[in-house]
């Protein structure tokens, strides 16, 4: 069986929920597993453990901000940095294939804007959104698309 690596910070458990879900669906239809890391998991005395990433991935994030409207009255992203961090962290944000952004649809102009922030400032695409757990239609177009980004990509055949 193929893996694919995803990087990613779940907090409430919306975006865990979301991943083991695609994580099945990538299994039963593409044989294909997901290696999934929380980098929450890794985070000690307050600071990100630095880890070098040496093989391509994808990252999944949750949108957490506060502060202003998030585009042009400021904002302030608050508990996924960890993630930020390990992008940022040697050449990981080279090998990083594109990331996914959650959110909630009530924040209006701040729904899964950090993931676009993300995109922007390390030169990756947003692949895709899915609002708070997402739905089985999220799962299988999400899923669908980051197989074919990794085809692309040469991580699976």
């Amino acid at each position: 069986m193929q893996t694919v690596k995803i990087y990613y910070i779940s907090l409430s458990g919306n975006t865990t929920s979301f991943l083991k879900r695609l994580k099945n669906y990538l299994r039963e239809d593409y044989a294909i597993h997901l290696s999934l890391s929380n980098v929450k998991d890794w985070v000690r005395d307050g600071e990100t453990v630095e880890r070098i990433i040496d093989e391509p991935y994808f990252s999944f994030l949750p949108s957490y901000l506060e502060g202003g409207n998030g585009l042009d009255t400021g904002f302030q992203e608050i508990l996924t940095t960890p993630l930020k961090e390990l992008i940022a962290y040697g050449s990981n944000r080279d090998k990083c294939l594109g990331i996914v952004g959650s959110g909630n649809r009530n924040f209006n102009k701040q729904y899964c804007l950090t993931a676009h922030q993300y995109a922007e400032s390390f030169g990756f695409p947003v692949i895709d959104e899915f609002e708070l757990r997402g739905t089985e239609a999220d799962v299988h177009r999400i899923g669908d698309k980051l197989v074919s980004l990794a085809r692309e990509g040469g991580l699976i055949k």
